[in-house]
């Protein structure tokens, strides 16, 4: 996928339990040493086979955002520009199911993590087409989370960053791909983002790789049930390929609460995002 946001490596719990004081689902497991490695390899090595996963192969250079991302291309490229969206809008995701869950440090922290990870780098690119600042959206999350406010409240926050997100992609920049393949990217990233951290928690007995990877994979089903009709106008055979993608991650993930066991066919996942990957457009 040539036009994919490359990754951002310092996302979601996994890595935030590197960081001084973000440490709330390491304290559910237990395992502090062990965590950490897994942490330490979301964030450098989990992609997926054939694809990268939110911490993988990042192309890093000169200009690059956090984790390799060329946020300059943001700017240009509307894949990669709904990609960022999506991966905000995936973290608040996890976070208010999880928040559900009764999680509310685990919800604080996916919340907040975007402000600091996408938001900061990506305010150049804001800036330049138009959009409003909306991190503070994601920081009123955070904080009604860790106080511990109603889920009403909570799922009212949530409501507030989805309302920003919308209005961000209305100031996607123009290119000459259809709504149909720009949905099409967007999709394919977040499920080979999902793919490759369910990669990195079936071989790690700990939660917040699995809850990086719900998120991923609720933002790839939200962008397709958006923009499912485009994107089956443009191209029916990467539709039912999304889709089929979709299902198997939905059983890989079923809810934000990780599973005891993580059984789901890790060839069979890797097999379908590279599929999809294969039917984008070539930017």
């Amino acid at each position: 996928m040539k036009s994919t946001i490359k990754v951002w490596s310092g996302l979601g719990l996994a890595t935030a339990l590197m960081g001084a004081g973000l440490s709330g689902c390491a304290s559910e497991t237990g395992d502090t040493d062990e965590t950490s490695a897994a942490a330490t390899q979301a964030g450098e090595g989990g992609e997926g086979e054939g694809g990268e996963g939110e911490g993988g192969e990042g192309e890093a250079g000169a200009g690059d955002g956090e984790g390799g991302v060329v946020v300059a291309d943001a700017a240009s490229d509307p894949i990669v520009y709904g990609s960022a969206l999506a991966i905000v809008e995936a973290h608040a995701v996890a976070a208010l199911d999880v928040y559900k869950a009764g999680k509310a440090d685990a919800a604080g922290e996916m919340f907040g993590h975007p402000v600091s990870e996408v938001l900061a780098d990506m305010a150049p690119v804001f800036e330049g087409l138009g959009v409003a600042d909306f991190s503070s959206t994601l920081s009123d999350a955070s904080q009604a989370a860790l106080d511990g406010e109603s889920v009403e409240v909570v799922e009212e926050r949530y409501y507030a960053i989805i309302a920003a997100l919308r209005e961000a992609a209305k100031k996607a920049p123009e290119s000459d791909l259809s709504a149909g393949a720009v949905a099409a990217g967007v999709a394919a990233d977040q499920i080979e983002r999902a793919t490759g951290m369910y990669k990195t928690a079936a071989g790690y007995d700990i939660y917040p790789p699995y809850l990086d990877g719900y998120g991923f994979y609720k933002s790839a089903v939200s962008a397709f049930d958006r923009e499912g009709n485009a994107i089956k106008t443009y191209n029916s055979g990467l539709h039912k390929d999304i889709a089929g993608a979709i299902e198997q991650l939905a059983a890989a993930y079923p809810s934000a609460e990780r599973p005891e066991m993580l059984d789901a066919d890790l060839g069979k996942l890797l097999a379908a995002s590279s599929k999809v990957n294969l039917g984008l457009p070539s930017t």
